[in-house]
């Protein structure tokens, strides 16, 4: 195995986060140590308020912790420049939240698209790697389809091929079946489980739906600021 795949895709080293209101100190992460590596999948089970969302939003470069480390393929990243941290994020890490966040005057390929094509590609290799991850998603027929006119599940799925459009080392997922029914967040589920196996990117995926999470490589918790293995 090269030194490159045998080092984690994500790895927090000793993460603090905290944020001050007046002369309170609110303690979110107190130390977190957690990795992740390629291939594999991670359900982040904790109640609100716990510290997913914050975690996520370190591990993803959207913010800095006060102390610890963020390593992204083996580099500390978290303390970068603003420009190198966009261009970082931008290529190495793809986002899906609880609401698609789609741009409704665009089709689901165009969403997929414009990601690709603001990183440097040809409109035509977008849409061909836009077409490719659609079909295999399950949304061949609807690819022209816009936003509204697609149903919960399959703006979902599209949410879910623009995150890996730009085919990144991590997806970071904050309650990505939440506001979907039990039968379709199952279909959503197990498509975005097949595109992390098949691609071979590491995703940590925040649920709160336990069935969906057994289905995963392993489960982890946040306890007091810190993360704990449970599966």
């Amino acid at each position: 195995m090269s030194e490159l795949a045998s080092m984690p895709a994500l790895e927090l080293r000793g993460v603090v986060k905290h944020f001050g209101r007046g002369e309170t100190l609110i303690e979110i992460l107190r130390g977190v140590d957690l990795a992740l590596w390629s291939g594999q999948s991670v359900a982040l089970i904790a109640p609100s308020g716990a510290g997913k969302s914050t975690l996520l939003h370190v591990a993803g470069l959207l913010e800095t912790p006060n102390a610890g480390e963020v390593h992204i393929g083996g580099r500390e990243a978290a303390r970068l420049a603003d420009d190198k941290r966009t261009a970082l994020r931008r290529s190495e890490i793809g986002f899906v939240y609880q609401f698609h966040h789609l741009l409704p005057e665009f089709s689901a390929a165009e969403n997929v698209i414009l990601p690709q094509m603001i990183r440097g590609l040809s409109r035509a290799e977008a849409r061909k790697r836009a077409s490719q991850l659609l079909a295999y998603l399950g949304l061949d027929a609807r690819q022209h389809h816009r936003p509204a006119e697609l149903s919960g599940g399959e703006q979902q799925r599209v949410a879910i091929a623009r995150a890996v459009a730009n085919a990144p080392r991590l997806l970071l997922a904050d309650e990505p079946t939440g506001n979907l029914d039990p039968k379709t967040a199952d279909h959503v589920f197990g498509t975005l489980t097949a595109l992390v196996k098949a691609s071979g990117l590491a995703a940590l995926i925040a649920t709160h739906n336990l069935d969906l999470a057994a289905q995963m490589d392993r489960q982890v918790t946040l306890q007091e600021g810190k993360v704990f293995e449970i599966g």
